[in-house]
């Protein structure tokens, strides 16, 4: 089945929502994310492959999507994946989120899929999963390639 033209298959933007966006802002550039010169001092873009991640203050984004703020929750029923080339390269990624100020909640291992992942949450308990997957491989230009 091929995509609709009127909902193409992309995800073009992740926006978060953070308590303390300086705070957030700069977790991301501890990682070396380099922030966008769209951003603005509501809201702070991070280009990345293919996509972009935005930070939005949690009240201002549940204002915007027009739902209550309410609390948020400990474990929001979604994750954001960084996929790399190797093992090692996993192994360090977390080492350079950890010296950024992110919590590991769950070490890199093999994986029971045949890969290596492990999970880390950043200052907002948004959850990250660091994974290699032989499986996936990547472009030329290192976005994923889905077979």
């Amino acid at each position: 089945m091929t995509a609709s033209k009127s909902f193409p298959a992309r995800l073009s933007i992740v926006t978060l929502g953070v308590s303390d966006l300086g705070r957030s802002t700069e977790f991301y550039e501890a990682l070396g994310w380099r922030r966008s010169a769209a951003s603005s001092p509501e809201i702070v873009w991070f280009r990345t492959s293919g996509s972009a991640l935005g930070l939005f203050p949690y009240e201002a984004l549940a204002a915007d999507a027009g739902v209550p703020a309410g609390g948020e929750p400990s474990f929001r029923g979604v994750t954001l994946a960084v996929n790399l080339e190797s093992p090692e390269l996993v192994d360090a990624a977390l080492e350079t989120a950890v010296a950024a100020g992110a919590t590991v909640v769950k070490p890199p291992a093999a994986a029971d899929w045949g890969g290596y992942s492990g999970y880390f949450e950043d200052p907002d308990g948004h959850l990250w999963e660091l994974a290699h997957n032989p499986f996936f491989p990547f472009t030329e230009d290192g976005r994923l390639d889905l077979p």
